[in-house]
């Protein structure tokens, strides 16, 4: 069986390696390499338990630090494991600082990189995000798109070789663990109400710094509508290095797993959230969206009226509040939940 080397390092990508490990079980050698970018057990060990994910062959405990720090901590970690595994395929995700430089190591070893994902622009260069996928995408053989939309940036670039359109990864997840999310007993645990709260996230680095973050701090704590926010580590020392505090109707919880997000996403009003990957899963459940940011790389979402751009603002973001986005309709825009196979599919030919 040819050998597949998948590297994961945050909470998205712990979430999109589940549906391949399941799809490839059987098929190919599947390594694990955890690069430990998201260090907090909360934000990673409860993923393998959740989603029964094989724990990582390989952790590589890179920890918290600068964009260059991080990169390069793994850069200098995943050389060996890499040079020592031999894979057919390097597998990596996204947009993160573990993405890229799990991308740059596997090119210099010449060994062949499928990006899932693939073909995502914000077009702000401003955000690292960016950075991290317009180069892994310049050194990857297999690109992976999740849209008609994607596919389009990359040939925009003049990137067609290895470009396939297979769907989304955390549809598949949607499908498989939407049902298994509404018997955690999330709701039931925090006393909420389906339809009663509005969840949110926040946690990109722009937003923890000021002023972006006391901006939000304000907006959230003058919403008239009950808030439910699993307080991301980042995000909690920043307020505390800020000496600032969440009010008003804003009820801060500890971070939750996968599924317990998902089944509180699931019972909200509406999400309010500066993540990527939150704004997909707010589709996927048909849950309107309030994005926390001035751009996102999910266009399809805001261009079919269910995901609204207000940054910090807080007049936009009451607007929002009062009046959610919602489509007539919530087609599916990235796939039929089965990307995954697909996916294996190509890493097995």
């Amino acid at each position: 069986m040819p050998k597949v080397v998948s590297v994961v390092g945050n909470r998205p990508q712990y979430v999109k390696a589940a549906p391949l490990a399941l799809a490839l079980a059987g098929r190919a050698d599947v390594v694990g390499v955890d690069t430990g970018q998201h260090y907090d057990p909360e934000l990673s060990q409860i993923f393998y338990d959740e989603l029964g994910i094989a724990p990582p062959a390989h952790r590589l405990a890179v920890g918290s630090g600068s964009h260059a720090e991080m990169t390069a901590r793994i850069l200098e970690r995943i050389g060996p494991v890499l040079e020592a595994e031999a894979p057919d395929w390097c597998v990596v995700y996204g947009d993160t600082n573990s993405t890229l430089a799990a991308a740059l190591a596997a090119a210099k070893l010449g060994i062949p990189i499928a990006h899932v994902e693939a073909g995502l622009r914000s077009f702000d260069r401003s955000m690292p995000e960016e950075v991290n996928r317009v180069v892994a995408d310049r050194v990857s053989d297999l690109l992976l798109c999740p849209s008609a939309e994607a596919v389009a940036n990359l040939a925009a670039e003049g990137i067609t070789a290895g470009v396939e359109q297979v769907g989304d990864v955390m549809a598949d997840a949607a499908r498989l663990f939407g049902p298994i999310a509404e018997r955690s007993g999330a709701l039931a645990d925090l006393g909420l109400e389906p339809g009663g709260y509005a969840l949110c996230t926040v946690h990109r680095e722009a937003n923890t710094r000021q002023p972006a973050l006391g901006r939000l701090v304000d907006a959230l704590s003058a919403l008239d509508v009950d808030v439910v926010l699993p307080l991301h580590p980042r995000t909690r020392a920043a307020l505390d290095r800020e000496g600032l505090a969440l009010g008003g109707r804003v009820r801060v919880v500890e971070p939750v797993g996968y599924l317990a997000f998902t089944a509180l996403l699931r019972g909200a009003r509406l999400l309010l959230t500066d993540s990527g990957g939150a704004q997909k899963e707010a589709w996927f459940h048909a849950v309107p969206c309030v994005t926390l940011r001035d751009r996102t790389e999910w266009v399809e979402t805001v261009a079919r009226g269910g995901n609204v751009l207000v940054g910090d603002d807080a007049a936009a973001i009451g607007t929002a509040v009062e009046v959610p986005p919602r489509p007539a309709a919530w087609p599916p825009l990235y796939g039929d939940g089965h990307a995954a196979e697909r996916i294996a599919a190509l890493l097995t030919a």
